[in-house]
């Protein structure tokens, strides 16, 4: 077994994933390489990811199959379960190599805390697999309520903008219904944004997964569903009656304005010059 000089872990990280970008510093890694039985590890209990794509992890099934695990999966000993080990990154490797039938896998042992296996968790995800935007939020989350990180220090950490980080996290609010399209894939985080603190979100999500409207078409359906809210809320419910009344009587949609001073207007809708006349006979008998 060949143990060579502790390095800080941002540097450590670099070596073992080439593109991982970390600012941790108060770890150091164990450059402990060897092989382990595929039993002896255990998932990551911080993993941020919970779906894994099928048909892409088969494919990684035949590659290692072929070739075997090029890259060592990165693990800690597991503290409450010695001559264990836990994944800190590469557990699509494990699953795929299970797979393939291997028995064995190269292994590189890291010291890491609580902290830094999330950190690394959902660096190596993010950068490597991405994420869906909900298993992303709930990475942002555990950071920010488990280790009280707040989303400054996340942005920095994941060179991310504060903004993105935000906006990631506030998807968590949405109905669960929608939070299930969104970790399907059949919603994206652009259609979603829009929806984040409107009453009726998960009926404007269906509507706009059936009509496969873009980010920028629902950015300006949502504006108009808060705008009609608005106006809802402000109309006198007498007013909407005589509306309604209106409409029944001639047949057509009706639209009244009505200021603070009592002075407005009423719309009257027509589709054809047929209705242009019934409109136009029924205001002359008046």
């Amino acid at each position: 077994m060949k143990t060579t000089k502790k390095k800080g872990l941002g540097r450590g990280l670099s070596a073992l994933f080439g593109d991982v970008k970390n600012d941790v510093q108060s770890s150091e890694l164990i450059s402990t390489q060897k092989f382990a039985l595929i039993g002896d590890l255990n998932r990551n209990q911080f993993q941020p990811r919970t779906m894994f794509d099928e048909e892409k992890l088969n494919a990684l099934s035949k590659s290692i199959k072929q070739s075997g695990v090029i890259q060592p999966i990165a693990v800690r000993e597991a503290r409450a379960d010695p001559g264990r080990y836990e994944i800190i990154a590469g557990e699509r490797r494990w699953l795929a190599a299970q797979k393939a039938g291997l028995h064995e896998v190269p292994i590189v042992i890291l010291d890491l805390n609580d902290n830094e296996s999330l950190e690394v968790a959902i660096v190596e995800n993010i950068q490597r697999e991405n994420l869906n935007c909900i298993e992303e939020a709930r990475g942002y989350e555990r950071l920010n309520k488990e280790f009280s990180y707040d989303q400054d220090k996340i942005a920095k950490m994941m060179s991310k903008s504060r903004s993105h980080i935000s906006n990631t996290i506030r998807l968590l609010s949405l109905p669960s219904d929608v939070i299930s399209m969104l970790g399907e894939g059949t919603l994206s985080a652009g259609q979603a944004r829009p929806l984040v603190g409107l009453s009726n979100s998960t009926q404007i999500a269906e509507e706009i997964v059936n009509k496969k409207m873009s980010a920028r078409n629902v950015e300006q359906l949502t504006k108009l569903k808060k705008n009609e809210y608005k106006l809802k809320k402000c109309i006198d419910p007498n007013i909407i009656k005589e509306q309604k009344e209106l409409e029944e009587i001639l047949g057509l949609k009706v639209a009244i304005t009505n200021k603070k001073n009592n002075s407005g207007k009423i719309t009257i809708e027509y589709k054809d010059l047929d209705q242009f006349d019934l409109v136009s006979k029924l205001l002359k008998k008046h």
